[in-house]
């Protein structure tokens, strides 16, 4: 397939995805004054090429109960053990992110959890994966930012 280039219209279109990606595409279309077809049209292009891969719901975990965020540092005996202590990481649900990383820490998750009973019952199976010598958490006390736009405008400014 020939490169993609986004311009404004998809720049414009994704911006609002980004801000709910349950818009219909004949409200988008009617905002952008283009018809819904050039919307389905550029956004199926769009998936094509790559840049959507999906999209995803935003929950409010405090209204299910699960408003308690840790994030928790794992040390790794041997960094040759990743592969099998992020597969066992996997199978623990409240674990939601998890990254490979550099420094302090072979691995960095991000926990989900009811309250600091439910995490400390998390942060226990992660310590007692085989290879795991040890974790350091850190609790946060609220999520202040969490903006994908303003990364998102910084991305097109840089790609015009």
């Amino acid at each position: 397939m020939a490169k993609f280039k986004l311009d404004e219209t998809d720049h414009n279109i994704l911006d609002m995805l980004i801000e709910n990606t349950r818009t219909p595409f004949t409200d988008i279309a009617k905002k952008l004054n283009i018809s819904a077809g050039t919307v389905h049209v550029r956004v199926k292009k769009m998936e094509e090429a790559g840049f959507i891969t999906g999209s995803s719901l935003k929950l409010d975990y405090s209204k299910l109960g699960y408003s308690f965020i840790a994030y928790v540092g794992v040390f790794l005996q041997k960094t040759s053990q990743t592969q099998f202590v992020l597969e066992r990481i996997n199978e623990i649900p409240f674990v939601t992110v998890a990254h490979v990383t550099t420094g302090k820490f072979n691995i960095f998750c991000k926990v989900r959890a009811k309250d600091t009973t439910h995490a400390k019952d998390i942060i226990y199976q992660i310590d007692d994966i085989e290879g795991v010598t040890r974790t350091e958490t850190m609790i946060s006390l609220e999520e202040s930012i969490n903006d994908k736009k303003r990364l998102m405008h910084s991305i097109f400014q840089n790609i015009k």
